[in-house]
């Protein structure tokens, strides 16, 4: 048995104890390959950075799935399971940060072409409450065209939500979504978020402490507490890891609904490998680029 089996096969019966079913929604003939081993060969896919699906079904020649699945099925079954592997993944996150208090907010830039090619791209522009468009990122002086990635992590590395807006939308909207997912916390932010009304919002409603850097002009400065900027730290190593080893800003989707499956299968993935980390192996958590079996 190769090593690419070996961990496909680790990776499907760690899945199995965490979902309920094997397949998650109708299918008038029952498929040869389920739903819960389709989303392991997804995350098999990205934790062998294998960024290509013709690779992919390259790599399986041989394999007992490899019957079971044509790679044009493959595509459009990962599309409609899109909230099944989020299910999936929200699940590994409540054991993850079960008892954790501090969270990071972030966001980082995802191109779908580049500048130059935007004003005749096609890609992802099929429905219109998601169009992509031209935006700014500070941090990293960068004009570009796509999405941003709006992110929530716990201080030990582990995303509890995400979120995609088109590149143009300010990161401080991304905290009314927020509301609805965490209560009685620390929320630690970089100066993209300060805001004295929406801190206060935050506060009143769900108790959500918002805790940011203030500017060295404004009157009540005061340097922010040295161990809050070195969690912020976290959710940049994180965005960091997607691209160096997920490769999350390679772009090869047309639509929309595919971006944003690719984007949940890298992050999705991410969460696996802590989890098997934390829970089957007993190491540290963000330890990932290591051998699942």
């Amino acid at each position: 048995m190769s090593n690419l089996e070996a961990s496909y096969k680790l990776i499907l019966k760690e899945l199995r104890k965490i979902s309920d079913t094997d397949n998650f929604y109708f299918k008038p003939v029952t498929p040869k390959l389920s739903d819960i081993e389709l989303i392991s060969l997804i995350i098999l896919a990205e934790y062998k950075s294998i960024d290509s699906e013709c690779q992919l079904f390259r790599d399986i020649k041989g394999f007992d799935i490899e019957p079971k699945i044509e790679r044009s099925v493959y595509n459009k079954r990962k599309k409609r399971l899109f909230t099944h592997i989020e299910e999936i993944r929200k699940r590994m996150v409540k054991k993850l940060n079960e008892f954790e208090k501090y969270f990071v907010v972030d966001s980082m830039p995802l191109e779908v072409c580049k500048l130059s090619r935007s004003s005749r791209s096609k890609i992802c522009k099929e429905v219109d409450y998601a169009l992509p468009n031209k935006g700014f990122c500070a941090s990293q002086n960068l004009h570009f065209y796509g999405y941003k990635l709006h992110a929530v992590c716990s201080i030990n590395g582990v995303f509890q939500s995400f979120d995609l807006a088109p590149a143009s939308i300010h990161d401080i909207h991304y905290l009314q979504d927020i509301k609805k997912q965490l209560t009685d916390c620390v929320l630690l932010g970089d100066k993209g978020y300060l805001s004295q009304t929406i801190q206060l919002d935050l506060f009143n409603e769900v108790k959500i402490e918002l805790e940011t850097p203030k500017r060295k002009n404004q009157a009540d400065y005061n340097p922010q507490y040295y161990q809050y900027k070195k969690y912020r730290k976290r959710i940049e190593t994180l965005f960091s890891q997607l691209c160096d080893q997920f490769m999350i800003r390679r772009n090869y989707a047309k639509t929309f609904e595919g971006f944003k499956t690719r984007i949940l299968a890298k992050i999705t993935t991410l969460t696996s490998i802590q989890f098997f980390n934390k829970f089957l192996f007993q190491r540290n958590i963000n330890n990932l680029k290591i051998n699942l079996a």
